[in-house]
């Protein structure tokens, strides 16, 4: 198993992960909490996806590329929906999604 062809995605993976928790959290915060709602929901199916997605990239899975493939689909969604809010934890989550979308793809192919 060679985990270097899977190192940059599986870092996007879980970059991704982190940011969607951040901004799931931090929508909580804001004031309007329930036009928010899609968004926390989309960030946190996105960070366990993305979670999924690097263990079984790091196990060398014969799965992993039908994974990043799901991965992909979802960070793109999660991105999309994160980019409609003007709140910065939704712009930067919106960018960790795309990066990984597009990682994702790219080890899916």
């Amino acid at each position: 198993m060679d985990l270097d062809k899977f190192k940059a995605c599986i870092e996007a993976c879980n970059t991704c992960a982190t940011y969607c928790d951040y901004c799931a959290a931090s929508c909580l915060q804001e004031d309007d909490v329930k036009m928010m709602a899609e968004c926390i929901r989309l960030d946190m199916q996105c960070a366990q996806i993305c979670r999924l997605a690097a263990s079984f990239m790091a196990q060398g899975s014969e799965y992993a590329n039908d994974i990043c493939r799901i991965c992909a689909e979802i960070c793109k969604k999660c991105g999309d929906e994160c980019a409609k809010h003007e709140a910065t934890h939704c712009q930067e989550c919106a960018k960790a999604c795309y990066r990984c979308a597009e990682e994702c793809a790219a080890m899916a192919s």
